[in-house]
């Protein structure tokens, strides 16, 4: 069975469309749409453009439930940081019913966070 790059490069021959005519639509490069081409999964947004421009209705061969569980992108393997993240203290909302307590637990929350996060970026791409 052809996956869905097969499919739309198929339907796209089967249309006598040119390539260039859909990629000057689309705003891609040619090399973008053979790549497409290769990919087991497409992203449904794309397939449907392309099925506008060629008038075809994709939706007999590649469907929105097919497109919702399979992955659009391809993770990338990055090495992890050996380096933890400071411990930092984490406050637990109460059910206090004073508001003003808990906006400062949400704020106390959210400045930890941040620091945090800048920590990370710190670590990851170093300083200015």
């Amino acid at each position: 069975m052809p996956h869905q790059g097969e499919i739309l490069q198929e339907a796209i021959k089967n249309s006598g469309i040119s390539i260039t005519r859909i990629v000057d639509e689309l705003g891609i490069t040619r090399p973008t749409i053979y790549r497409k081409f290769k990919d087991e999964t497409v992203d449904y947004s794309f397939v449907k453009r392309i099925g506008e421009i060629i008038n075809h209705d994709f939706s007999d061969e590649i469907t929105s439930v097919q497109q919702s569980v399979l992955p659009f992108v391809t993770t990338v393997q990055k090495n992890p940081i050996v380096n933890s993240v400071t411990p930092r203290v984490t406050q637990t909302l109460n059910t206090d019913t004073d508001l003003s307590k808990q906006l400062l637990a949400l704020q106390t929350k959210y400045i930890a966070l941040l620091e945090a996060y800048n920590e990370l970026l710190l670590r990851v791409y170093g300083p200015k």
